[in-house]
């Protein structure tokens, strides 16, 4: 460019066009600015500015952050996959262990369960799906209807721990090796029971101990009938 000479108007027409707002695109968008810049990050005025609008014309897809969040969890339930192989329990645990797994792995989507009854298209194809393997099992209609909720808040009990632990960047390994440290510098006199079972209150890998887990609820279910 030569000195003293402005630069030439860009046309609007020459511009890029923006691809068309939809609540999907704003849903994949909210994943993305979790993923990339964590929880506090995430306001819907972040989301325009990513996809180079204003706030306001996000309001027509979604109604506020936790109407997003919520609708965020939704489309994470809708990347489970139908298990196959193995009898009820195992299809079950199988399908737990991956609701756990695709919730954790965004920092935070686990709580938006915790404030309410998810009732978005894919929980409710979970929910369907955990209440048809529990009939399998002979669960009665209450009992199942019961079960289905203690399962779920299991769900989101061990996402968001994982999730916790994936946002600090600390392997549980790491931690328990803490923990471990914090229990053998303890009184023996005032934690007794701590210092007598230090060793196994530590125990096991998240992995055998999350496999336990399930097994403590799907087999309580089966032995306590809702009355």
């Amino acid at each position: 460019m030569l000195d003293g000479m402005n630069p030439a108007p860009v046309s609007r027409r020459a511009r890029p066009a923006k691809a068309p707002l939809s609540r999907d695109v704003i849903i994949e968008t909210g994943l993305r600015i979790l993923d990339r810049e964590g929880l506090v990050a995430l306001t819907m005025r972040r989301v325009a500015q990513e996809l180079d609008t204003g706030a306001a014309s996000l309001y027509v897809y979604v109604a506020n952050r936790d109407d997003l969040m919520a609708a965020m969890l939704d489309h994470v339930l809708g990347t489970l996959a139908e298990p196959t192989g193995g009898d009820w329990r195992e299809r079950l645990g199988a399908l737990i262990e991956a609701a756990v797994t695709a919730m954790s792995r965004h920092e935070g989507l686990a709580l938006v369960a915790l404030g309410a009854i998810p009732t978005g298209e894919n929980a409710l194809v979970l929910i369907d799906r955990m209440l048809a393997l529990l009939a399998e099992g002979g669960v009665d209609e209450r009992t199942n209807s019961w079960a289905v909720d203690l399962l779920f808040l299991h769900i989101t009990a061990a996402a968001a721990e994982q999730s916790a632990y994936n946002t600090k960047g600390m392997r549980a390994e790491v931690h328990i090796a803490e923990v471990t440290e914090r229990y053998a510098a303890l009184p023996a006199d005032r934690y007794p029971m701590i210092a007598a079972m230090r060793e196994e209150l530590t125990s096991g890998d998240g992995d055998s101990r999350a496999k336990w887990a399930l097994r403590v609820l799907i087999e309580g279910i089966l032995a306590t009938r809702a009355t």
